[in-house]
């Protein structure tokens, strides 16, 4: 896969305090890149500076090889993006604020906003007012803006903020299929973690300007050790006897959960066994991607507003 977006050493300071720090991260073709950290990590702030909105301090943000900095007509070309909330003429037909952004780039024809406006779901209502839009409709306007130039790179801050379950799942499904269908490369920030877990490839987590992790997503919430629930009675007695070996049992409503590797389980069931401990079941308790966020980021307190 061909690298889209490459933030090198990314580094933003603001009235001598380092908002963003030492940022680095790549976006491949056809994957959706999920930005997420606690309110004040950085992700608005890095979303301004990859759409060129506010300037970098040092480092540089490449877009298919086009600087930023540099290069920024060249760049910017090659992105679609909404930055918090679309803003619409809502006076106007959703069909006319789509003519009146056509005209801010070249070579897009009517046959092009007809074929966008079909992609988001919006043909039967494209000619009405946008003051007559619900939430959902005004973000699926939004997404069709962002694409009449057929960008390479789409970028969506918080895309799913105050939509119901129908709406967040129309724009996860259209992000998908933007990414295999198109190619394109998808930023996405959002506090959503569980819809973030179905709709992207990869994930980045900022802390205070820092990046902690990158990781494919099946890789980062699972990871090495998996959870496994062990059903048994005797709960008290089976985790004095872990705990003598050193592992990190927690009580459940049925029996005890604790961290293992695959390989390590039956040398615990054949040491439970050993005690007369009678066990009904083993099973593996999948962690989420919410789980695995707060486990990351929990550690560190005196977080501000982005």
């Amino acid at each position: 896969m061909d690298t889209l977006v490459e933030i090198q050493n990314v580094t933003k300071t603001i009235k001598g305090r380092t908002i963003i720090d030492s940022l680095s991260f790549n976006v491949n073709e056809g994957e959706v890149f999920g930005f997420l950290g606690p309110n004040g990590a950085g992700k608005t702030t890095t979303i301004r500076m990859i759409v060129g909105l506010i300037g970098i301090t040092s480092g540089d943000i490449k877009i298919l090889g086009h600087s930023i900095k540099t290069d920024f007509e060249q760049a910017i070309k090659h992105i679609g993006g909404i930055v918090e909330n679309p803003e619409m003429y809502k006076f106007m037909s959703g069909y006319q604020n789509l003519i009146h952004y056509a005209r801010m780039s070249q070579g897009v024809t009517k046959e092009k906003i007809k074929e966008t406006v079909e992609f988001v779901g919006l043909t039967d209502r494209i000619h009405d007012k946008v003051k007559t839009y619900s939430l959902g409709m005004r973000q699926r306007l939004g997404l069709a803006q962002c694409l009449l130039h057929d960008p390479k790179i789409l970028i969506l801050d918080e895309p799913t903020n105050g939509l119901d379950p129908a709406g967040i799942r129309e724009i996860r499904d259209h992000v998908r299929k933007l990414a295999r269908e198109r190619g394109m490369a998808v930023i996405v920030s959002s506090h959503l973690l569980a819809e973030m877990e179905m709709m992207c490839d990869r994930i980045g987590i900022i802390q205070q300007g820092k990046l902690i992790d990158v990781q494919h997503m099946t890789d980062f919430v699972q990871g090495k050790e998996k959870i496994y629930e062990i059903e048994v009675d005797e709960k008290e007695r089976i985790s004095e006897i872990l705990s003598q070996m050193e592992l990190p049992v927690q009580a459940t409503e049925n029996g005890i959960a604790l961290p293992l590797t695959r390989e390590k389980i039956p040398g615990i069931i054949k040491e439970i066994v050993s005690h007369d401990i009678q066990i009904y079941s083993v099973k593996e308790v999948n962690k989420t991607l919410e789980d695995r966020f707060l486990e990351l980021t929990s550690k560190k307190e005196g977080l501000s507003h982005d």
